[in-house]
């Protein structure tokens, strides 16, 4: 029986341009992810790749009850999340990446966000609604879709106290080459699809903003963030270093240090 793989699409192997990616959520996994992204870029274009061009969005402001377990300083409190860490990133190597400073949403007349599309979305949102809203504004997307670098994956985060997960998506279909050895897959399913009634029912109720670091971590235990953003870089990075994958996720146990591969089906 053949291994089942789904191939990366073509033009993110050798791109002529950086590739463009939209990262939604800059709190404690997503400023860990920012932070893998940029290794992974200058990794990229050191094997001779155009690397990638991160726009990163996320309206809230840095608190105190954010200092140890997010990547903020005590001097960046009161400053917008997005813009700290992208003035950091940019400083640090040099790139032009982007900070928005609002949340990605439709406006009040239903028009997707400016500088909606790009080809690989990232998110690490802690509310199911906002991963249904955009799972939505992805396929709406899909349905426009006229050239190569429109959008093409989406990799989504998400974690309780102690477990967490990482999904990969296709946007729609992705050509796959002719292979003799594996069983290609040309769409892998929507979290929101697949695990849609699993997300309502885990959701947390009480979303309100922790005071301080120590009512933080009640409800997210210290590394699940930093692990996840890791191992899910790790994903982004084989596809794009190696051109293929047989997993399109995971779900991890940190309490119990177990990790369960989700396999291409």
């Amino acid at each position: 029986m053949k291994t089942k793989i789904h191939f990366t699409d073509n033009y993110l192997i050798s791109p002529t341009n950086p590739i463009e990616i939209n990262l939604i959520g800059a709190g404690g996994t997503g400023s860990k992810v920012l932070t893998a992204l940029m290794e992974m870029s200058h990794s990229l274009t050191e094997l001779g790749h155009a690397g990638l061009q991160v726009r990163l969005w996320d309206d809230d402001s840095i608190t105190e009850a954010n200092l140890g377990r997010q990547r903020f300083a005590p001097s960046e409190t009161g400053l917008y999340k997005s813009v700290a860490l992208i003035n950091r990133v940019n400083r640090f190597m040099g790139t032009n990446w982007k900070a928005e400073t609002q949340k990605f949403e439709r406006n009040a007349l239903g028009e997707l966000p400016k500088n909606a599309k790009t080809t690989i979305f990232i998110t690490c949102v802690d509310n199911v609604q906002t991963r249904f809203n955009i799972a939505e504004m992805l396929k709406a997307m899909n349905q426009s879709r006229m050239s190569r670098d429109e959008p093409k994956y989406w990799l989504d985060f998400g974690n309780s106290e102690h477990t967490g997960q990482v999904i990969l998506s296709t946007i729609g279909e992705i050509k796959q080459p002719q292979s003799e050895k594996y069983e290609t897959v040309t769409s892998l399913p929507m979290v929101t699809d697949e695990f849609g009634e699993l997300l309502k029912q885990s959701e947390e109720t009480d979303d309100t903003p922790s005071c301080s670091l120590a009512e933080a971590l009640e409800k997210q235990d210290l590394y699940i963030n930093a692990t996840l953003a890791q191992m899910g870089c790790s994903l982004l990075w084989s596809m794009l270093r190696y051109g293929m994958t047989e997993n399109r996720g995971f779900f991890l146990n940190l309490k119990n240090f177990q990790t369960q591969p989700l396999k291409v089906a």
